[in-house]
């Protein structure tokens, strides 16, 4: 059978009318036919249940007789009073097609699983025995001069593509990021090993482009597709892929949720992995090349065919296919190897393709549409198991265990594995390899006698799980768990006992780890690890893989470099302590300054100071850092795809920063400080302080006013102390922001939107620069027309506008006071004196002076508020100066300490400023001639009397005599002495 043999649908679709299940016009392809046979009439679709019929031919070749069986169960199957389609026997048909179709292919096909002992294993042994002159390897071709650097890391690592300056791709899926891990026991790894080692072979990726990845990817959310949903939780180290698209080679699971829900229950198994290790893996690890290969192709088969028909990635599956049928095609017609002699390693998924361009003499084209602009940044990162695992919805320890896996079967196979030569890491010990039969020639059937034949009985492996089970309580007790001897026993007849429930001969892995949690794991957890994650580093642990310094980018290697003097080895994962004496080693200073930088690009736990800070006008003495370095190598490698230098990373990012459609004034100041504290300054400063020039007078609100007084007041000191002029930027911001401040001063009062601390951070903007603003060409007078158009109506602002204006000079500070007196003296106003407060206190942004003012303001409100008013107000009071003003509670502390007596036993005779002020004016005022008539008066109106006293407390009532008397002599007297009370209750009933 030759490349172009077609598939069991198209070979169902060209049988003759009446006979099968339609005709299809030459050329018709899988969909075509499929369509087809679901409108056949059900005359045809039952014959099509005959044996032979569902494929058009009779059963001959080497797997007729595999054909016959599984029709022949499938009709029993059925019963012989089925109606309606039924598609089960050209499911099994097909598949039988499919493994004979690849396997007649002229281009040997080498189904793979991703990270299978299995597949490794067989990898090994094939290349021993055919020796290939060109490999073709199923991952993206622009990866390739990757691969040369695999021989300076440590294993697992990943092939990392990254871009962030994007063409034709929509600008919310920037940086757009591709990774390819790369496990030592992984069949693409063996491959890759010897075709680097092996003079004369080449290696050719054939995949479609990391470009053609994304532009494959539909433009509506999700953007952009990512890979399977993380499964694993294995800290940080399963974060080192970020949100990276994986790539893989042999991604084989069911695609249809029910088909895996079946196959977990009667498998008696959690997960997909420990059921494919369990019924795929293990027998396979010890099979032959033929039997392997064709089992293989059989479960690609079977997964392929029972798939979503609307499943979106059904096509982009198919023209995968066909890219990689076209590269094949392409190189061996520029290079003219002999098929014969080439392997072509790809996922077995892929291997039971039955796409029109199938085989290496098919010439179907297939148009490959040229890359984008896009700017692609390759390297190297480190991966780790549990990585592998979050990335691509694997159990957790599934990736471990199958490196264990493959340890052992490299022991008892005799097979000796490809490595790199110079590859850190574990070198493998040197087995005499058992050199097989090659199976090339005639295809033999090997897929019936492995369906048929029940497992070969393996017994328990008593050394190994007696050493899982000691190790395990000796780990379990290093953690915190009260654990024994007899806990080691309980593990080991546990195992055996599940092992036996769920029918297998002898306890996996994941039935160790099933009992160890049963006999071990206690209600809490005494540490951070628990019983099944330490069963997971028993069984090999998170290996986490490591770029080498030579593979690393220039800016990774010159950080390396730079921070050599420090003494520390920075490529060790764990954390180490730096203790800098900048006085005493003054060349330790560049050191200090590259951290900084790192701790402001990096992951906060990358480079994390313990002792020293960097702002304005500071210059640290010593200095202490925990470093993490080697554990983020992928944050630094990533850096390295943006520039050379770390200083150029920073520099660009600053500027992107600014330039960003929503970037505004404050954003513009930070990073005008970052270039002072990081770069040094100069021209970058200034370009970005042009930038936060044009930022403020475009900006429409006042919600950054804040950040902005604060930030420009902090530069502005900066400069005035280090340099002997202002940066031009400088005056033109101040300019700009008292303008654009003055402009929108009356709106913000007015504006329910806008919140008392952004007018504050305004009013305190136009004060505290109004000097340099108009010495630089200002008007005085705009700020005062914007205060006297302001006309609020909330109580806080109210009081905000009363110092404004107080300040100008229109509002004295005895007024100020008077007002804030008769606010306390209407009781129609008492339940929002906390709101006017809250406006004092705010308006020490914009008038420090004012701080004895608002103490007194506050006493007051102390004093003479009740409780239903006062204790409500408290925790609001507290969390606003903590939120909003917490620079000022300073100022206030200050003063009040100014203020109150230092002393407790001062505390009883001690009368208050404001009080002693309005004493010494009651006493200067003259005592009113007009008692008698006052006593008069208020005796002509009891009912105004009853009710200015039930005002101020007193429920009792006051009637005098009638006619004078002594209790008439004592009204006179009382209204003498107190002349203020006498004049305030005239003037409240009207009377002057």
């Amino acid at each position: 059978m030759s490349g172009s043999t077609p598939s069991s649908d198209t070979e169902v679709a060209s049988t003759p009318p009446g006979a099968g299940l339609g005709s299809t016009a030459p050329g018709a392809g899988p969909r075509e036919a499929d369509a087809r046979a679901e409108s056949a009439p059900p005359a045809a679709r039952a014959e099509a249940r005959r044996p032979g019929a569902a494929t058009g031919v009779t059963p001959a070749g080497p797997f007729g007789a595999l054909r016959s069986q599984l029709l022949d169960a499938a009709a029993a199957f059925a019963g012989e009073g089925a109606g309606g389609a039924d598609p089960v026997p050209g499911i099994l048909a097909g598949m039988v097609d499919d493994v004979d179709r690849a396997l007649r292919e002229e281009l040997e096909i080498f189904p793979v699983c991703h990270h299978s002992p299995a597949s490794a294993l067989a990898m090994a042994r094939r290349l021993r025995e055919k020796r290939p002159a060109v490999v073709y390897l199923e991952l993206c071709e622009d990866l390739r001069p990757l691969l040369d650097e695999l021989r300076n890391c440590r294993l697992p690592v990943a092939l990392q593509a990254f871009a962030t300056e994007l063409d034709d791709f929509p600008a919310a899926w920037a940086p757009l990021s591709v990774v390819a891990p790369v496990t030592e026991a992984s069949a693409e790894y063996q491959a890759i090993a010897y075709a680097l080692d092996t003079p004369g072979v080449e290696l050719v990726l054939v995949d479609r482009s990391t470009d053609h990845v994304f532009q494959w990817e539909p433009r509506t959310p999700p953007e952009p597709a990512p890979g399977p949903a993380p499964a694993a939780d294995g800290g940080e180290d399963a974060a080192l892929h970020g949100d990276a698209v994986g790539i893989e080679i042999g991604d084989l699971r069911p695609r249809f949720a029910e088909l895996e829900a079946h196959l977990l229950h009667h498998g008696k198994v959690r997960h997909w992995s420990e059921w494919w290790d369990q019924y795929v893996e293990q027998p396979l690890v010890g099979a032959d090349y033929a039997t392997y290969r064709q089992v293989m192709v059989m479960i690609g088969s079977l997964f392929r065919r029972l798939r979503p028909d609307r499943d979106a990635r059904n096509d982009r599956d198919e023209d995968r296919e066909r890219y990689m049928w076209t590269r094949m095609r392409e190189h061996l017609a520029a290079s003219g190897a002999d098929p014969e002699r080439c392997l072509y390693v790809c996922g077995a998924f892929h291997a039971a393709s039955r796409v029109e361009q199938f085989g290496v003499r098919a010439d179907a084209p297939f148009e490959i549409t040229p890359r984008t602009a896009t700017r692609w940044q390759y390297g190297l990162i480190p991966s780790s198991h549990s990585a592998i695992e979050a990335q691509f919805g694997l159990a957790p320890g599934s990736v471990s265990i199958a490196a264990a896996t493959w340890a052992k079967a490299v022991k008892g196979s005799g097979v000796t594995p490809y490595r790199l030569k110079g590859q850190k890491g574990d070198k493998p010990k040197a087995v005499r390899a058992r050199r097989a039969a090659d199976p090339g020639g005639e295809v033999a059937d090997r897929l019936s006698g492995f369906l048929s034949r029940p497992p070969a009985p393996s017994g328990v492996d008593e050394d190994e799980l007696l050493g899982w089970c000691v190790d395990i309580v000796r780990l379990a007790r290093r953690n915190g768990y009260l654990a024994s001897t007899a806990d080691a026993i309980a593990v080991y007849e546990t195992s055996i006992l599940l092992a036996g429930l769920r029918g297998r001969g002898r306890p996996t892995p994941y039935d160790f780890q099933d009992a160890a949690v049963t006999c071990i794991e206690k209600d809490t957890v005494p540490g951070r690890r628990d019983v099944r994650r330490l069963c997971e580093i028993l069984l090999g642990g998170d290996r986490v893989g490591q770029v080498g310094y030579e593979s690393l980018p220039p800016l990774a290697r010159d950080v390396l470099d730079r921070l050599e003097p420090l003494g520390l080895d920075l490529t060790k994962r764990t954390i180490q302590r730096a203790l800098l004496d900048l006085d005493a080693n003054p060349e330790l200073r560049p050191c200090s300054d590259l951290l900084w930088v790192l701790r402001r690009l990096l992951p906060t736990e990358a480079a994390r100071p313990i002792m020293g800070s960097r702002r304005l006008g500071e210059r640290p003495i010593q200095e202490s850092w925990d470093l993490a370095i080697g554990r983020h190598q992928r944050s630094i490698v990533e850096l390295g795809y943006e520039g050379v230098t770390i200083e150029q990373v920073l520099e660009q990012r600053l500027r992107r920063m600014v330039a960003d459609p929503k970037a505004t004034a404050a954003v513009a100041l930070e990073a005008v400080e970052d270039a002072i504290l990081y770069l040094g300054g100069g021209r970058v400063a200034d370009d970005l302080g042009n930038r936060a020039v044009e930022l403020l007078a475009a900006e429409r609100t006042v919600d950054d006013a804040p950040d902005v007084l604060r930030r420009i007041r902090r530069l502005l000191a900066h400069y005035r102390t280090t340099e002997s002029t202002l940066p031009e930027w400088c005056g033109r911001f101040v300019t700009a922001g008292y303008a654009h401040y003055c402009t929108l001063l009356p709106t913000a009062f007015v504006d329910e939107d806008t919140g008392v601390r952004q007018v504050a951070a305004m009013l305190g903007f136009l004060f505290g620069m109004e000097s340099l603003a108009l010495s630089l060409g200002c008007d005085h007078s705009q700020l005062e027309l914007a205060v006297r158009q302001s006309h609020p109506e909330t109580p806080a602002k109210v009081a905000l506008l009363w110092a404004a204006r107080s300040q100008l000079g229109l509002l004295p500070v005895a007024e100020l006071r008077a007002r804030y007196d008769e606010l306390l003296a209407n009781p129609l106003v008492v339940p929002s004196i906390p709101l006017y407060l809250s406006g004092f206190v705010q308006a020490l942004e914009p008038v420090p002076s004012l701080a004895p003012v608002v103490v007194e303001v506050m006493s007051k409100a102390f004093a003479r508020l009740p409780d239903p008013v006062l204790l409500p107000w408290l925790p609001k009071l507290i969390t606003t100066l903590r939120d909003q003003a917490a620079e000022l509670v300073p100022v206030l502390v200050r003063e009040a300490g100014r203020v109150f007596p230092a002393a407790l036993p001062a505390v009883d005779a001690w009368v208050p400023p404001w009080s002693a002020r309005r004493s010494a004016t009651s006493a200067a005022a003259p005592v009113p001639a007009s008692a008698p008539a006052v006593a008069d008066l208020l005796a002509a109106h009891p009912a105004a009397c009853d009710a200015v006293a039930g005002l101020l407390g007193h429920d009792a009532g006051w009637r005098p005599a009638a006619g004078g008397g002594a209790e008439y002599e004592q009204v006179t007297d009382l209204l003498a002495a107190h002349g203020d009370t006498a004049h305030a209750v005239t003037a409240l009933l009207g009377r002057a």
